[in-house]
């Protein structure tokens, strides 16, 4: 029962396509605690997505599921084969991501399940997909106190001699949680002189800080000095550095959205997030029965900024397609491709 059904396939076929070797480089044999078995970890995250399973969910499944210890060719019986916990598989997610190596899965499963299935790709359709980003939306106002708060935070942290050089009166603005939040209390009338205040304090605290060791190398200063750049003018008029705080149907949708997430930006549709570009295989068939038995198989996945136009994406898509040999031999756009 196990061979016939999706376990059977995923040892048989894809276990053994699963890029462990673009892992190994990011551990030693020298330093640290032993690391769980690849393969395992490897092929539980995949499962994890496919099933969409949380970590605590993925923990369980490895540990008690017979499905997943035939799959994952789990034939020994102890603590050390079929348990993980949740913090390796945080790590081992953030390394594949932070290393592209998510896309290096996708491609190697994707050209194996289309040979094992005979699928045919000679006709594809791409479609993009927003996706909202798990943060608050939030105003100007906010966008600048937050990244403030999020800066002076780290910065008593990790170089608390520096923080304490900073005034008092700017410090009890923004340090606290509770003085954060006044800003969301603001009558209308006056958030345009609230702008103007946050907006100086803003740059009083990049110019403080952008000669200092360090501290330019942090990540919530760099939030701090992308904010004026997107959200406002300044100027080096006389002796003085001048901040103007631009309209805000002139602030561009690839502006920070929100301090918690700064990749995330605006489509004036959709909303604030990502886009994510995706391509598949169909039938055109007008036969219901044929249609109910191809199998269609994605392709190729692209995560974008949600500002992008979907104009620049078929290009990059089909030639990603190509190096697994799976590319299309009709675009949209009416270009005739071949297979190399």
């Amino acid at each position: 029962m196990l061979e016939d059904n999706w376990p059977g396939l995923f040892r048989n076929q894809l276990l053994d396509t699963l890029p462990v070797d673009k892992l190994i480089p990011f551990f030693s044999k020298n330093f640290g605690r032993p690391s769980k078995e690849l393969y395992t970890v490897l092929g539980a995250l995949l499962l994890q997505q496919a099933m969409d399973l949380s970590d605590e969910e993925t923990v369980e499944q490895l540990a008690f599921n017979i499905q997943w210890h035939y799959a994952l060719n789990l034939s020994e019986e102890s603590d050390a084969a079929k348990y993980v916990c949740t913090k390796t598989l945080w790590t081992m997610r953030r390394i594949m991501i932070e290393n592209n190596l998510d896309r290096t899965v996708l491609d190697s499963i994707t050209g194996k399940l289309a040979k094992i299935f005979n699928v045919n790709t000679d006709k594809q359709r791409l479609d993009s997909v927003h996706i909202c980003s798990n943060m608050r939306r939030i105003g100007r106002i906010s966008i600048f106190s937050h990244t403030i708060h999020k800066f002076l935070i780290n910065l008593k942290r990790h170089h608390n001699e520096q923080f304490e050089g900073i005034s008092e009166e700017l410090r009890r603005r923004y340090i606290s949680p509770k003085a954060l939040n006044a800003f969301a209390l603001l009558k209308p009338s006056a958030a345009a002189k609230t702008l103007e205040i946050v907006s100086r304090d803003l740059l009083s605290l990049v110019d403080l800080f952008q000669s200092k060791p360090l501290i330019p190398e942090m990540s919530s200063y760099k939030l701090m000095k992308r904010i004026p750049a997107e959200q406002c003018e300044v100027s080096d008029a006389s002796d003085e550095t001048k901040i103007t705080v631009k309209p805000s149907g002139e602030v561009g949708a690839d502006s920070l959205q929100n301090p918690s997430d700064p990749d995330a930006t605006y489509d004036g549709y959709k909303g604030q997030g990502y886009q994510v570009q995706v391509m598949e295989t169909f039938t055109d068939t007008n036969n219901k029965k044929a249609k109910e038995q191809t199998l269609n198989l994605i392709t190729h996945v692209s995560v974008e900024k949600a500002c992008q136009s979907d104009a620049c994406a078929l290009m990059p898509a089909i030639a990603d397609t190509q190096k697994e040999r799976i590319a299309p031999c009709h675009s949209a756009g009416g270009c005739c491709l071949r297979r190399r």
